[in-house]
């Protein structure tokens, strides 16, 4: 006749098996935070050598004296998301802090559009050297929903370049666009 155990003499019985091997963990993990720390120098490389191919993009302009005192024709809070060579949404420019992403300050006036960037290097665009801003939805590997982009291109030197914005509210953007391409077609109209 067979004897059953009871459950709770087969649950003290029961246990894991011991961890032998701590030194082949440890070295798995030491590996991987090696291999980890590879390759975000490799990222930061990489960014450092972008940066080396756009030296030739010359020094961005400040503000001007003066600006503070023309009528400001509108102004917007939200973020930078980058400045790409005009038309390819993935070249993305990172000489002179253009590649930091970061909060902004807009104001655009008659004399051209002044961005504040606290915690990165703020830049002035001149009016003459602004040519059209549009909707879009990608810009400098950043995908937002159809329209939910500000891009304003610009130039500088001989590149023209897209720099992409986002409004704290999306509304403001329409008008943005319309001011922005009513005040470059009366530029290029004084130009000629």
């Amino acid at each position: 006749m067979t004897t059953l155990t009871p459950l709770y003499q087969l649950a003290a019985e029961q246990r894991s098996a011991d961890v032998t091997d701590w030194s082949a963990r440890i070295s798995w993990v030491v590996g991987l935070l090696v291999l980890i720390a590879f390759v975000y120098w490799l990222m930061r490389q990489g960014w450092k050598w972008r940066g080396s191919l756009q030296s030739g993009l010359p020094e961005l302009a400040t503000t001007p004296p003066g600006f503070t005192d023309a009528p400001v024709l509108l102004t917007l809070s939200g973020r930078y998301h980058g400045s790409t060579t005009a038309g390819q949404w993935l070249d993305r420019i990172v000489a002179h802090g253009l590649g930091t992403r970061s909060r902004a300050e807009l104001t655009l006036t008659g004399q051209g559009l002044d961005v504040v960037r606290p915690g990165a290097a703020g830049f002035f665009v001149p009016a003459a050297a602004l040519r059209e801003a549009r909707h879009d939805r990608a810009l400098a590997g950043k995908v937002l929903p159809e329209g939910g982009l500000l891009v304003i291109t610009w130039a500088h030197g001989d590149k023209l370049i897209d720099s992409g914005f986002r409004s704290d509210h999306a509304a403001e953007h329409q008008a943005w666009v319309d001011t922005v391409n009513h005040l470059t077609s009366t530029t290029e109209g004084t130009e000629r």
